[in-house]
């Protein structure tokens, strides 16, 4: 009876915790169900931009071409470069294996000499000398014992001798193959380096084609405001996606409150800060550092990443959306770490410094924006 009251008494906290793990598990699915529509409609908006982008500039769409396949020919000579370098470490690993089984069977020959020696001089008699002698049966009894066990020492050294000129001949076949796979790898690497020089040569020559292109003033003008445009557009376009998200599921921070406290998102010098003069009037919009190529770039806080693809004037642009309309941009990358849907935490390195969107040099852009406005970043990053 006393089970059965405390059952009665705590039966109706069960209901509730179920009834709220249920509502949790059905909130959980539908944040998820959520972020993938936000992902696809993202993704939509990716390939719209990208096709704009195609249908209204053939210079710009050459040059992504190439910038492209500049990234896939550095990715695929990077992963050459590691599996030459894992390889050169197990040809080490197997050449010292092998050195020290010769060293092994060095020793092993010594030893199995030193006891040849030792039987030698003893003599082949000694032992039914022994037997013969009616001196002192405990003394023979011991000796036999002993040449026992020099009789089977002498045996496992041979065995152990057999074994390592086995285990050495496996070796040698492996140093063999692994020299194979090297010479391989390095054939496949001087042909990567030079698929990368053709493809680096083909966007020097489309940059020099843009070069022409804006000789004059009032078309570099155009060209930017081209490209602002579209930038604004892909922001407006990226909010409205978006807005439909609470603010946890875009790695809400409290973005508002690491005014001045922000670290810089990569090493380096600003050449071109917020709000200086640019062409015909247009302004930056952003800090434009100078750095080395390939350097690290990190998120300055946490957030989702909303936007990660190529974008003309841009290059290769990630966006990360922070929460209460704040977002971060970091373009010029030569390659992206995290793709759209991904939480990053602060300080997270997201993509490598380069020089894509047409750039001369290798160099970040990096811009804050809040409902869409840009804000100095100067006034975020700690000095």
């Amino acid at each position: 009876m006393r089970l059965l009251r405390i059952l009665w008494l705590i039966a109706p906290a069960l209901l509730c915790g179920l009834a709220a793990a249920r509502q949790s598990h059905g909130n959980a699915g539908q944040a998820r169900a959520q972020l993938e529509a936000v992902r696809s409609q993202i993704a939509l908006i990716t390939r719209q931009v990208s096709r704009g982008q195609a249908e209204r500039d053939r210079l710009t769409r050459q040059l992504r071409a190439t910038e492209e396949s500049v990234g896939k020919a550095q990715t695929a000579l990077d992963g050459l470069q590691q599996q030459r370098a894992a390889g050169a470490a197990r040809r080490a690993q197997l050449e010292a294996q092998m050195r020290q089984g010769e060293a092994d069977l060095s020793g092993t020959r010594t030893a199995l000499a030193g006891q040849l020696r030792a039987a030698y001089l003893i003599g082949r008699q000694e032992p039914l000398k022994l037997l013969l002698n009616q001196g002192d049966p405990a003394r023979a009894g011991r000796m036999f014992v002993y040449y026992s066990y020099l009789g089977r020492a002498r045996a496992q050294q041979i065995q152990a001798i057999e074994a390592d000129l086995q285990r050495i001949g496996q070796l040698d076949t492996q140093l063999q193959a692994q020299d194979a796979k090297l010479a391989g790898l390095q054939q496949a690497q001087q042909a990567q380096v030079s698929a990368l020089r053709q493809a680096r040569s083909r966007r020097l020559q489309v940059l020099a084609s843009i070069s022409v292109q804006t000789r004059t003033r009032s078309a570099r003008l155009a060209r930017l405001r081209r490209q602002q445009r579209g930038l604004e557009s892909l922001l407006a376009q990226l909010r409205r996606a978006t807005a439909s998200l609470p603010a946890e599921d875009l790695g809400h921070s409290l973005f508002g409150r690491l005014r001045g406290r922000l670290s810089r998102p990569v090493a380096g010098r600003i050449i071109e800060g917020y709000g200086e003069e640019r062409a015909g009037g247009l302004k930056w919009q952003g800090d434009l550092f100078a750095t080395q190529r390939d350097a690290p770039v990190h998120a300055v806080s946490q957030g989702r990443v909303v936007y990660a693809d190529w974008l003309a004037g841009l290059g290769l642009l990630i966006i990360i959306d922070h929460g209460d309309g704040y977002m971060s941009l970091y373009g010029h990358n030569a390659r992206l770490y995290e793709s759209v849907g991904q939480r990053v935490a602060a300080g997270q390195t997201i993509a490598q410094a380069g020089d894509s969107g047409g750039s001369a040099r290798p160099e970040l852009y990096f811009e804050i924006r809040k409902e869409g406005k840009p804000l100095d970043p100067r006034l975020w990053l700690r000095p």
